[in-house]
């Protein structure tokens, strides 16, 4: 598949097909932000990647949270046989990914050089504009004096986008990149917009990321498969490799389900945060943490075990116009949250208290929504049982409020009641946000095409929540299982229904 359905659309203008990798569990969290966000269309999924089209510039892009990293899609297909077929034969497939359809990397390179460009004019222009006005010391103007250091003087842009246009013409006509004349150009390297003048597409250099799983993986190391489809890039286009500084990276996937070939648009992962000075909760969790819990302007909002304040922090770079409170009976947490605050610019926006979670100085009912990361207990020791921490925040949730926790499987036992393992999700993660009309690719079929979500994925979180008695008050709507690395977690959404004893 190329990286623009439809041949000859070349510009952002016209939506270009992207592909996010996520954490196992956070792919409906995923889905629903490029909708909601790039106004995504086209939204599919298999498990660990998320595949959609937009025409959002790199400024909307960077700001997806849900995400780890993003890529410009180049192809996805069929996976490599390597059941039956020797292994010459399997490289000689390797090779084919590059040399079959060169026409889906001349619209892929060719979008990432618009994205890039027009990127790195805006940077210019809003660099121009704010001259004359004295600067706010902030997140923004860090980021405006990176880019400017790291941008190289551009060449007149009349005569740069004159010779752009003829080039991408050029190469839409010839199908390949050897048999272009030479042009001089402007490339830009990704998020930090760095300029890279090149005289000749054959100037261009590169290096090839290769990640290989399942069958594919026992027969060849990722160092092999990228030493093939670099050698294959090198005969068909004329690039040189560079394995310290290239200006283009290929990012190639090779598994039982699928091959996904794209590029990388920043070199930074979207889920490194650069306001959080001290790492706790992967910022992917926190994210879609507080994006279930529906936060709306005047709310007061309390994760009454905050740590280092990931969930927080996440929070209110999303949804500022809230009184936060986070607290902690820690003072290395308090003291690190503390230090996060002030790195993010939200020391004034979130109140730490050290105060111990089964005795919060709060009246009841005081509090709109709670948040929390739940200690799984290797670490820092809850203490006291789980139910008596979830009872003291029943008592300052008011009637309505929202809880949104993350549940290791033993709290998940503890809070049913029993000893017994619970009804695990999908064990792929994999679960819509809109059963029945989401289209997302089917991860039990070898085939890489859109197919209608069947109930069955909302069935199994309804188990699951069928499941989960209420807790007094606290009835449980919603809940997914996500990876946390070496372990997984529930994530469970609770709504008040009741005050106490009525």
């Amino acid at each position: 598949m190329a990286a623009v359905p439809g041949g000859r659309r070349s510009g952002p203008a016209a939506g270009a097909r992207f592909f996010c990798t996520a954490g196992r569990g956070l792919e409906p969290f995923l889905m629903r932000e490029v909708r909601s966000r790039l106004a995504a269309t086209q939204v599919e999924y298999i498990s660990g990647k998320v595949f959609f089209t937009t025409c959002s510039d790199l400024n909307m892009l960077k700001k997806l949270k849900s995400a780890e990293r993003l890529f410009l899609l180049i192809k996805k297909q069929l996976p490599l046989n390597v059941s039956s077929v020797s292994k010459g034969k399997i490289l000689n497939e390797m090779q084919r990914l590059t040399n079959d359809d060169p026409e889906s990397w001349l619209n892929a390179i060719s979008i990432w050089k618009n994205l890039l460009e027009l990127d790195a004019k805006k940077v210019k222009l809003s660099q121009k504009n704010a001259k004359p006005l004295k600067r706010k010391v902030g997140e923004n103007d860090i980021i405006a004096k990176k880019l400017k250091t790291e941008q190289m003087q551009e060449i007149q842009e009349n005569k740069e986008c004159q010779l752009e246009k003829q080039i991408e013409e050029e190469t839409l006509e010839q199908g390949n990149f050897t048999s272009k004349r030479d042009k001089p150009q402007e490339e830009l390297q990704n998020d930090v917009a760095e300029a890279v003048d090149t005289h000749n597409q054959n100037d261009l250099t590169f290096r090839v990321s290769c990640r290989c799983s399942g069958a594919i993986a026992k027969t060849f190391t990722a160092q092999e498969v990228g030493r093939v489809i670099g050698i294959a890039l090198m005969k068909q286009f004329g690039w040189k490799a560079d394995l310290r500084n290239p200006n283009l990276e290929i990012f190639i996937h090779l598994s039982d389900i699928y091959s996904v070939v794209g590029i990388p648009v920043f070199r930074v992962p979207l889920a490194s945060r650069a306001y959080i000075k001290t790492a706790g909760l992967r910022s992917t969790i926190a994210w879609a943490m507080a994006s279930l819990a529906e936060i709306e302007a005047g709310a007061v909002v309390l994760d009454p075990m905050c740590g280092l304040g990931t969930i927080l922090l996440e929070a209110a770079k999303e949804w500022p116009d809230v009184y936060y409170v986070g607290a902690d009976v820690s003072d290395s947490q308090l003291l690190g949250a503390c230090d996060n605050l002030k790195a993010a610019g939200l020391k004034d926006k979130i109140e730490l208290l050290k105060v111990s979670v089964i005795e919060l100085p709060l009246p009841s009912e005081s509090v709109d929504i709670i948040i929390s990361d739940i200690p799984f207990g290797k670490k820092f020791k809850l203490g006291k049982d789980i139910k008596h921490i979830i009872q003291e925040m029943e008592r300052v949730l008011r009637v309505g409020g929202t809880i949104v926790l993350l549940l290791s499987e033993d709290h998940h036992r503890r809070l049913k009641g029993c000893e017994e393992s619970s009804v695990p999700l999908n064990s792929k993660g994999s679960r819509t946000d809109k059963p029945g009309s989401t289209e997302c690719l089917n991860p039990e079929e070898k085939a890489a095409i859109s197919e209608p979500v069947s109930s069955s994925f909302a069935a199994s979180n309804q188990e699951c929540l069928d499941r989960m008695p209420p807790f007094g008050s606290l009835v449980s709507v919603e809940c997914y299982r996500v990876s946390l690395g070496k372990t997984d977690a529930l994530i469970y959404k609770y709504k008040k229904s009741h005050s106490p004893g009525q």
